[in-house]
């Protein structure tokens, strides 16, 4: 599966390493969010990474929702569960729950289609910040802290008509920002794609923080910063 590069699995143990969060975020999703680098002071693993370990290693169900608890740390232990069935936690060793899963219909295990899903759902991810987010901060008059720019996931979720499908695309349907006071919640709508047609749908929610009035400069020095460390 292309997704072993990682993670780490002994018994029922999942290891990230920074390294291979950072891997992840950049070689795979193109996230370059500096919350995902190595030595990070806010580092923690990136959501899509935790999304895509959960359909590597449960199946991707027709109907599926994810809601996130925390961030995790460079090497925390989390537990699989084999018994895991419709609504379930990851969590480490300590019982503190990171991502709760609810699925519904059927499932399908097969690495071509789980791959292709997971592919085309990160790639649609790290699109997010240049061509989504600022465009909409700018659209709503605000912003986030430039010199602390903090994008997390809240949740996500998808329904698919068929697993009939060899690639993938996600296309961006509908968007709209909520702003209580220095907090901005931001809810995605897709549709996705193959080979053209509409196979399924889903919703993604983003907490953008520490908002503040938006200034055109200051938005554009985060996007040449953000383009800048995918040379780096």
């Amino acid at each position: 599966m292309f997704l072993s590069p990682y993670y780490a699995k002994q018994d029922q143990s999942v290891f990230i390493s920074a390294q291979q969060a950072s891997d992840f975020a950049k070689h795979v999703a193109e996230d370059f969010n500096p919350i995902h680098n190595v030595g990070a002071k806010r580092f923690c693993v990136p959501g899509d990474l935790l999304f895509a370990l959960v359909l590597t290693e449960f199946g991707l169900s027709q109907n599926m929702q994810f809601k996130f608890a925390g961030m995790v740390g460079d090497g925390i232990e989390l537990n699989l569960d084999n018994q895991a069935g419709d609504n379930f936690s990851i969590c480490d060793t300590k019982g503190k729950e990171y991502l709760h899963i609810e699925r519904q219909g059927e499932v399908c295990q097969c690495d071509i289609q789980t791959a292709a899903f997971i592919k085309s759902y990160v790639a649609f991810s790290g699109l997010n910040f240049i061509h989504v987010l600022v465009p909409m901060m700018k659209e709503y008059g605000m912003m986030i802290n430039p010199s602390r720019p903090l994008v997390i996931y809240e949740s996500m979720s998808f329904h698919l008509d068929t697993f009939d499908f060899t690639e993938m695309s996600l296309e961006l349907v509908e968007q709209h920002m909520d702003i209580n006071g220095k907090r901005g919640d931001v809810t995605l709508q897709f549709e996705l794609k193959s080979e053209g047609k509409v196979i399924g749908t889903g919703v993604k929610t983003l907490v953008l923080s520490g908002l503040r009035e938006y200034n055109e400069e200051q938005a554009q020095q985060m996007c040449h910063t953000y383009e800048s460390s995918k040379l780096s």
